[in-house]
């Protein structure tokens, strides 16, 4: 399936995946700053962003095809892999499945399969899509630290933000998320690679990012404190990192 998706900037190859419910602008607020090195690819699964939603049910190796080809058909033929949390497996698959392509891996919020705890997360998730102002606040329960949820303001306005931005896709990338299991790829990981804890996050707890750290070789953990939804609460500290990795 071919994906909407903006590509931004010059220099060594950059695709970002992103993360269920989400979209690539939504999870990456800084395309710009990193487009000032780099060749930006940021395309949208479907039901995302302005890809329309999928005829049939979502499947990894499918996707990560279809993201890759984004990066390739804008004349990208090699890059590295940001991934934020369900699009940590699409950047992980990448590795293993396009070796040729991919040169680096910064893997953020992430996980190689849903464990009971994300599972009953995802449940909850997907039992709300009905109720956008339930939704809106599990999710912003869920996508923030405590000190970060308090300090924003207009609250009725952030529920509705909220509710008003869930992509009509969220359904089928949940669906997805139950059925992803990325395990036996980490040991066949041989690009550098980067994993991005958040070290608050009750969504995706931060003991998935250091099982990735520790089961892909080489790879090398940081932590910042932040709730899952990193781009809202410590977007500033996230890219250092990202930058710091890439340079």
């Amino acid at each position: 399936m071919s994906l909407s998706s903006e590509v931004r900037g010059s220099g060594p190859g950059l695709l970002l995946a992103h993360g269920a419910g989400g979209s690539a602008a939504a999870n990456f607020p800084f395309i710009a700053e990193l487009a000032e090195k780099h060749t930006v690819i940021a395309p949208d699964y479907p039901g995302a962003g302005k890809t329309p939603k999928a005829e049939q049910p979502l499947d990894l190796d499918r996707l990560v095809d279809d993201v890759v080809a984004t990066a390739v058909d804008s004349g990208v033929e090699t890059f590295a892999v940001l991934g934020y949390s369900m699009g940590t497996t699409v950047a992980i698959r990448a590795a293993t499945r396009h070796p040729e392509r991919v040169t680096g891996l910064v893997l953020t919020a992430g996980f190689a399969r849903a464990d009971r705890h994300l599972h009953l997360n995802l449940d909850v998730w997907q039992h709300l899509l009905d109720d956008r102002d339930a939704l809106a606040r599990f999710l912003l329960l869920n996508c923030f630290g405590p000190e970060a949820l308090n300090s924003l303001d207009d609250w009725d306005e952030v529920l509705r933000g909220t509710a008003d931005g869930v992509p009509v896709g969220t359904g089928d990338h949940i669906d997805l998320l139950r059925t992803v299991d990325v395990r036996a790829d980490l040991p066949r990981i041989s690009v550098p690679t980067l994993v991005v804890a958040t070290t608050q996050d009750t969504l995706v707890p931060p003991h998935h990012s250091r099982e990735l750290a520790n089961a892909i070789p080489g790879a090398k953990l940081a932590e910042v404190e932040s709730g899952h939804l990193i781009a809202a609460q410590n977007p500033g500290a996230w890219l250092a990192a990202i930058q710091n990795f890439l340079n």
